[in-house]
């Protein structure tokens, strides 16, 4: 039976030799004495007695045994060789009694090179078994700027407090995230419960996941794992028996055909030009109309987003009164968010709009429970393929803002009072600090975080004496505040220079209108696994500053001349030479950042007296937002 066992092995063996010589690969195991950096440039930690998962060993210490496997650990010698009579007999051991020696191995970068028990390895990896013990020697190599070692580093941290070395990723910062989403704060240890359940719901995931064709994919087990709990909830995914995994995963095999792409989001820039009259691609019957159901997370008259968002509302229904019929929940919160969006549904709506980053995942579950209903989130650099999301390039009214402010400040401070630390608000920050600096170059901002804990902004401003304060956007009218815009301080009461203005009515009326005159497929392509983000500016509309009437001419005229040159596209808030806090971030002085390196945004203008504050330095109620869109980077001073 061994020797039939044997043949059978080295059948796989020959098999997986001939696969890789023919494709250009290394036919046998991976030397790690032959990759390794030069001496000097690492470390050696030894681990002691280790688990070893049985995938992520891929090769050997030295060269003396590579030759007599193959890259997948089955043996390639003669069956009538001594070798082959060898691991016969640990196979039979393996039948009645089962290997119980530990292996002696060597880790580097997360896999695992035997340097004593390469034929053991040989015999559990022909039986399928999922691991196997280890005396292993860690190899740490010396930090460099390259993705890898980045990914290994953040390995290492993670280790650190869960001692869990099966689970890897592709992406930087995926470690950190898999900390929050499991629940577990930053550097807070695993229990061993903990890590017992954690290995039971990813042992599944996998088996579900390998099963329906993961390992055709190029991201990671672990990737997919990642953006499954992120999507649905680590204890929802725990509780859910096979069968509703195997549902749930192929339901969401879009999602993880999307983390394969590096550009996984398709920035829409501008609305869709109309390619055919308004009225004659309507819904078919003519009599249908669109209902649209908008969620909100406050109401109108508590919360100056939502209010903006329902103004928004309100021009759809002024606008197509005979096509569109809208309705809106208030009041939803994280908790609730699904069963609202459900209920619009029910209602008739075929249209839903979720209005704050926070409900995304909600959003994400409930497209994929009905393809056939359009879902919108407003949030940036959101990469789902069952959703579009939506926003808006505030940073170019920030910019215009900035100019204003810095042509107006006689003492050259500013102050900023921002409140989440996520995408697209840093761009905003930064672009308030460009456009002061362009007009005065002595001007400094002093960014302030209202979501950060313990924080008293008046004291704040009191302290700085600032000559202009960027505040909130806009407020509600029941608020009757006037702390809003780009303001100073007379006499204890604010005066204000200029707003900006979010013309939310003007951009779902654009977005309906690509839905009316059927443009909205032609952005849905299914050849094309990239996200959907729409990402409007100035040039459609959407995005508009409102200085005040008291502005002096000249520089009302200089505004004027700004305004028409973003909008136009002559001019962007990132071109040129651009300094961080840390030194240069781009040196070329005819070169603009990207959208992408905009919205991604992690560092801040040298201009600015500040920093981002950390997850853990935030109040609770901001932390659902900043858990979907927040800046993972810290830098500043």
């Amino acid at each position: 039976m061994t020797l039939e066992d044997y043949a059978k092995a080295y059948k796989m063996g020959k098999k997986d030799y001939q696969y890789r010589l023919l494709h250009g690969m290394q036919p046998t195991l991976q030397v790690l004495d032959d990759i390794l950096p030069s001496k000097g440039s690492y470390s050696e930690v030894p681990l002691g007695l280790v688990q070893i998962p049985i995938d992520q060993i891929v090769g050997t210490k030295n060269g003396g045994r590579s030759s007599a496997f193959a890259g997948n650990f089955m043996p390639i010698l003669d069956d009538h060789s001594e070798f082959a009579l060898k691991w016969s007999k640990l196979n039979e051991a393996h039948i009645t009694e089962g290997i119980r020696d530990p292996i002696k191995a060597y880790e580097y970068m997360n896999k695992f090179y035997v340097e004593e028990g390469n034929k053991r390895v040989s015999v559990m990896k022909y039986y399928g078994v999922v691991s196997v013990p280890g005396n292993v020697t860690r190899i740490i190599p010396k930090r460099t700027n390259e993705k890898e070692n980045k990914i290994y580093y953040e390995f290492l941290d993670f280790y650190d407090v869960a001692q869990i070395n099966y689970i890897y990723f592709s992406k930087e910062g995926s470690f950190r995230k898999l900390q929050r989403v499991v629940g577990k704060k930053p550097k807070e240890k695993w229990t061993s419960e903990e890590k017992l359940e954690f290995s039971s719901i990813f042992a599944r995931f996998t088996a579900e996941y390998r099963a329906k064709g993961g390992d055709k994919l190029s991201i990671t087990v672990g990737d997919a794992f990642l953006a499954f709990i992120t999507l649905y909830g680590y204890e929802k995914v725990c509780n859910k028996t096979t069968k509703e995994l195997k549902t749930l995963i192929t339901k969401s095999w879009e999602e993880f055909e999307l983390l394969e792409k590096e550009d996984v989001i398709a920035l829409k820039m501008n609305p869709n030009t109309e390619k055919t009259p308004l009225l004659s691609k309507l819904l078919p019957g003519n009599n249908q109309r669109l209902k649209i159901g908008f969620i909100y997370e406050k109401t109108a008259t508590s919360s100056a987003w939502t209010y903006s968002h329902e103004l928004g509302r309100l021009h759809l229904e002024q606008t197509f009164p005979e096509e569109v019929k809208t309705c809106y929940y208030d009041n939803v919160t994280v908790s609730t968010v699904e069963e609202y969006i459900e209920k619009a549904i029910r209602s008739g709506c075929n249209i839903v709009c979720t209005t704050t980053p926070a409900f995304v995942q909600a959003s994400v579950k409930a497209a994929i429970a009905h393809p056939t209903i359009r879902i919108l989130n407003c949030s940036l650099n959101t990469s789902h393929r069952y959703i579009r999301t939506y926003y808006a390039r505030m940073h170019e009214a920030k910019f215009l803002m900035g100019a204003l402010a810095g042509a107006m400040a006689e003492n050259n401070k500013l102050a900023y009072i921002e409140d989440y630390p996520i995408y697209g608000s840093i761009a905003n920050i930064n672009a308030f600090a460009l456009g002061a600096k362009m007009i005065n170059p002595r001007a400094k901002v002093y960014l302030e975080w209202s979501s950060k804990k313990d924080t008293d902004i008046q004291e704040k401003m009191e302290k700085i004496g600032p000559d202009y304060i960027s505040g909130k956007d806009m407020v509600i009218p029941e608020e009757g505040s006037r702390h809003f815009g780009v303001f100073s301080m007379v006499d204890g009461q604010p005066r204000n220079l200029a707003m900006p203005l979010w013309h939310w009515g003007k951009f779902y009326e654009q977005l309906i209108r690509t839905i009316m005159n059927g443009t909205w497929k032609y952005d849905d392509d299914l050849s094309d696994m990239q996200a959907i983000n729409y990402w409007w500016g100035m040039s459609s509309g959407v995005i508009d500053v409102i200085c005040s009437q008291n502005l002096p001419s000249g520089t009302k005229r200089l505004v004027d001349f700004l305004k028409k040159s973003i909008a136009s596209g002559e001019f962007t808030p990132f071109y040129g030479i651009l300094y961080s806090q840390d030194g240069i971030v781009q040196d070329d002085p005819h070169r603009s950042l990207t959208p992408e390196e905009v919205i991604t945004m992690d560092w801040l203008a040298d201009n600015v007296i500040g920093s981002i504050p950390k997850a853990e330095e935030l109040k609770e109620y901001y932390r659902p937002v900043f858990s979907q869109q927040g800046v993972d980077q810290v830098k500043g001073r």
